[in-house]
């Protein structure tokens, strides 16, 4: 798999789960908190992917 296809896995992983942070409070998918929460979980997919890149 090539470099950018990782960085985008994991880009996509982590900002699904970002996303649903906010429901474990009540908020809805399309509330401000998870958009915050979905832009922070894909900067750290970026984080992630770059870092599995590093090790292979």
């Amino acid at each position: 798999m090539s470099s950018k296809t990782i960085i985008w896995v994991c880009v996509a992983i982590f900002g699904t789960i970002g996303g649903f942070i906010p429901l474990l409070w009540g908020d809805s998918l399309f509330s401000f908190s998870a958009l915050t929460f979905n832009g922070i979980g894909g900067l750290f997919g970026i984080w992630v992917g770059y870092k599995i890149n590093q090790q292979f």
